[in-house]
């Protein structure tokens, strides 16, 4: 039987409402992301005029720049020690609540409603919270400690609390993932441990942690993601004026002062460039170590 070269009046009746229903976030995807990335990835081989018009194209010009800059290798280094303190505590603790509140115990919905809360909340009260909380003159943390130290305005101490209000921030998101790989682990695994005379940690480490791989690969590939496009928290907790601000600003701070603060956004695309080269380049990395330790049912 010969296949038809055409579809028939039916089929061509229903693509175009398959495509119809489709079309907005089709549109969308152009409009907000897609669109985006093709004018910053031009705009970084061009120098920008005022009120970005009259761009003019000047090559790798911003490309060169950015490898002499000075302040791109410690806005990196910056970044990537945010990003391993954040998510090894975050995972850590999430996946410890996560074991706790997978217990039977009373209001256990409450405690679980409690450690999500900070994902509800928006960042940037969050922020001004914490920011309150690491006042040297009234915050709460110095009257509890009964210290007097300048915990956003020291370098020493700025990065740390950067770093715990991010890893507060996603307790709640990483507990609700591992929660549900938890509780999609068959008891038979422990019943089966427990008659080998494996003790609950023993159970911990070699039926829990394989089994619940998958969530965990998912979750430390997102959270690395996700905490090297640091911006909101340094911006909102740190002052600019504040001597410490230089070992807080992460890449993408550097690209929004270039960018809206200075004029300068030929130069902030190619930093966004540069540092979506970067994602990609760990995230591959990461993806080339998913067959060694992660393991599917």
């Amino acid at each position: 039987m010969k296949k038809k070269l055409f579809p028939s009046p039916r089929a061509w009746k229903e693509a175009k409402a398959a495509y119809l229903f489709v079309a907005p976030t089709l549109i969308g995807l152009l409009i907000l992301n897609f669109y985006p990335i093709i004018s910053t990835f031009y705009l970084s081989f061009c120098k920008t005029g005022d009120f970005g018009l009259n761009n003019t194209f000047a090559g790798l010009v911003n490309y060169a720049r950015l490898i002499r800059d000075p302040d791109i290798p410690q806005s990196l280094l910056n970044t990537f020690r945010y990003a391993l303190v954040q998510v090894s505590f975050s995972i850590s603790l999430s996946l410890v609540l996560a074991v706790l509140v997978n217990r039977k115990m009373r209001a256990v919905s409450v405690y679980r409603t409690i450690y999500f809360l900070p994902m509800i909340c928006a960042p940037a009260a969050i922020a001004m919270v914490w920011r309150w909380m690491f006042n040297s003159d009234f915050g709460l943390l110095n009257k509890l400690l009964g210290t007097h130290i300048s915990w956003t305005t020291n370098p020493n101490t700025a990065w740390l609390c950067v770093a715990v209000v991010g890893i507060w921030s996603s307790l709640g998101y990483n507990m609700v993932l591992l929660l549900g790989g938890l509780q999609d682990i068959p008891k038979d695994y422990y019943e089966a441990a427990a008659i080998d005379g494996a003790s609950g940690i023993d159970a911990f480490f070699h039926v829990t942690i394989p089994l619940l791989s998958p969530t965990l690969f998912f979750i430390i590939q997102t959270g690395i993601i996700g905490a090297l496009q640091l911006f909101d928290l340094p911006y909102m907790i740190i002052d600019e004026s504040s001597r410490a601000m230089g070992t807080v600003k992460s890449v993408t701070y550097l690209f929004y002062q270039h960018s809206f603060m200075k004029g300068e956004r030929g130069y902030g695309s190619a930093i966004v460039i540069f540092m979506m080269l970067v994602i990609a380049l760990i995230t591959w990395l990461i993806q080339r170590t998913e067959k060694r330790w992660v393991h599917y049912n």
